[in-house]
C-alpha cells in the first residue's frame, strides 16, 4: 500500500522514516526494530504528572510486551538531557527503572505522526502507534494531553492483532465479550454452498456469525 497523500500515516501506511536521538542512542524507525512488533506513544511533555504516571504504568508492564516480542518507544519534543534527568527522577522518587527508549523529536517528526493537534498550545497530543514486524502501522489511537492512556487496552489490542492475524477476527471487549469470550470470529462464507457448510462445522449464530475456540 501506498503511504497516505495527506503525509500522515493511515492504517496499512508503512511507518514513516525516522532518524532520532533517544535515551538508548541513535534510531532509525522502523528500520531497527524490522521483525518486531513495537509500541510508539507520545507525550506532551517531561516532569509532567500524567505523563510520569503513564511511564511508570507502561514500564509496569514491560515485561508483557517482552513477552509478545513488542518493543515500547517513548516520545516527545523534549531534548535528550531532560528526559534523562526525568527517568533518573522517575528511578529515584518512585524506584520505577524505565528499560525502553525516549525519543527526543521535534516538530517536523510531530508533525509527521500527526501528534500536533488544536487547541491546548502546541504540545504533541497523546498518540499510539502500534506497528507490525513489516513496519505496517497496525492501529492508531490520540488522547487529549488532560486524559492517561490505558496501558492494558493497548497490551490487548496488541494480543488481538497477533492473533487476529493468525486465527480470525476478535470481538469486542476479547477475552471478555458477552457473547463468545475469548473464541475468535471466523470470516463469513462468500457463497451459499460455504454458508450452508459453515453452520454445519462451527458454533453459529447464524451463517454470517461463526466463531471458533482461541487456538492457544
Amino acid at each position: 500500500m501506498e503511504e497516505s497523500k495527506s503525509g500522515l500515516p493511515l492504517l496499512g501506511d508503512p511507518f514513516p522514516e525516522l532518524r532520532v536521538q533517544t535515551t538508548h542512542g541513535p534510531m532509525k524507525l522502523p528500520e531497527d526494530l524490522k521483525g518486531k512488533w513495537f509500541v510508539f506513544f507520545s507525550h506532551p511533555a517531561d516532569f509532567t504528572p500524567v505523563c510520569t504516571t503513564e511511564f511508570v504504568a507502561f514500564q509496569k508492564r514491560f515485561e508483557e510486551f517482552e513477552a509478545l516480542d513488542c518493543k515500547l518507544v517513548g516520545m516527545s519534543v523534549d531534548q535528550v538531557f531532560s528526559h534523562i534527568k526525568w527517568v533518573q527522577w522517575i528511578k529515584s522518587e518512585l524506584n520505577v527503572e524505565i528499560k525502553f527508549p525516549i525519543v527526543a523529536a521535534n516538530d517536523v517528526v510531530a508533525m509527521k505522526l500527526g501528534m500536533l493537534h488544536p487547541g491546548k498550545g502546541s504540545n504533541t497530543v497523546r498518540a499510539v502507534f502500534i506497528v507490525d514486524p513489516e513496519g505496517k502501522v497496525r492501529l492508531i489511537m490520540y488522547y487529549p494531553q488532560e486524559i492517561g492512556r490505558n496501558m492494558d487496552e493497548i497490551v490487548r489490542v496488541v494480543k488481538a492483532l497477533q492473533i487476529s492475524d493468525k486465527q480470525g477476527a476478535i470481538a469486542a471487549g476479547w477475552p471478555h465479550n458477552e457473547l463468545i469470550g475469548d473464541r475468535v470470529i471466523i470470516p463469513p462464507a462468500t457463497n451459499e454452498k460455504d454458508a450452508a457448510k459453515r453452520l454445519k462445522e462451527n458454533e453459529c449464530y447464524d451463517w454470517w456469525f461463526c466463531h471458533k475456540a482461541l487456538e492457544k
